[in-house]
């Protein structure tokens, strides 16, 4: 586990906070700079809690999740009608870079190290009682964030306990449909542009994950390419497909079953 100190860290004011929402910022040496993170703290957050770390798309910031799709409050409802055991909720912004950073190593901040080492460290000093050594990380996003989520997913296994994705960005051309920067801009290590590339190289350490996207998502294609060589290489994965395009009312409805997922995972090691 890395050890990240950070100069500054700020939080809201509990007095003023709604919904069992935190927000955070922190000075990252990673980012250069500083870095958001909404949290949810579920009421009944005991010790050793799981995290989940969810990762916005192109446009968005750390807010994207809780005010478009109003996660906090599904995995509220849930953990109260025990459908879900409790679980803290990480939406940390991708570094505000662009129309969006990829979550990958930049030539000065490095929007990956951010994600992996600087999101967890801050959770944990965010909550020492609830969040603990024992407490496991996973890691999910939409679209670009899914492209981020199962790449650091991938290749952070020590990290995060399982990872997955909504509508991701599987090849790394494909952000050219969503970012106004030229992909020259981005420097992706050449064997790490795809999703493929990472889960191959990796699939004796990888954790247990899945993938979903919309019939009607412009990277459904992409998503059953990337299942088709997954299975081509006999890579353990789950691939779902569901009604519905690249949009907020796909993810809102969807992202409980990735929750669902890490909490098979978190309550069955």
């Amino acid at each position: 586990m890395a050890t990240t100190s950070f100069r500054t860290l700020e939080q809201s004011n509990p007095r003023f906070e709604r919904d069992n929402l935190r927000f955070m910022t922190v000075k990252s040496n990673n980012l250069r700079g500083r870095g958001d993170i909404v949290v949810y703290i579920p009421s009944d957050c005991p010790a050793n809690v799981p995290v989940a770390v969810l990762l916005h798309g192109v446009y968005g910031s750390a807010w994207s999740w809780a005010f478009s799709a109003g996660v906090h409050l599904q995995a509220e409802a849930a953990i109260q009608q025990g459908k879900l055991s409790p679980m803290v909720l990480a939406m940390p912004s991708d570094g505000l870079w662009g129309d969006g950073s990829a979550y990958i190593p930049h030539p000065m901040p490095d929007f990956e190290r951010w994600i992996a080492e600087d999101v967890p460290a801050a959770i944990r000093r965010l909550l020492p009682v609830q969040v603990s050594v024992e407490s496991p990380f996973f890691i999910a996003g939409l679209s670009m964030g899914g492209y981020g989520a199962m790449r650091l997913g991938a290749k952070y296994p020590d990290t995060f306990a399982g990872f997955s994705g909504l509508s991701s960005i599987t090849v790394f051309d494909d952000m050219a449909h969503f970012v106004e920067e030229p992909l020259t801009a981005y420097l992706p290590p050449p064997n790490e542009r795809d999703l493929i590339q990472l889960l191959s190289a990796n699939r004796h350490t990888l954790r247990p994950f899945r993938f979903d996207c919309g019939c009607d998502d412009l990277l459904i294609g992409a998503n059953r390419e990337l299942h088709h060589q997954l299975r081509e290489q006999q890579i353990p994965h789950d691939f779902f497909e569901y009604s519905g395009a690249h949009e907020w009312r796909y993810w809102e409805k969807q992202i409980m079953r990735t929750l669902q997922f890490f909490n098979t995972i978190a309550t069955n090691p």
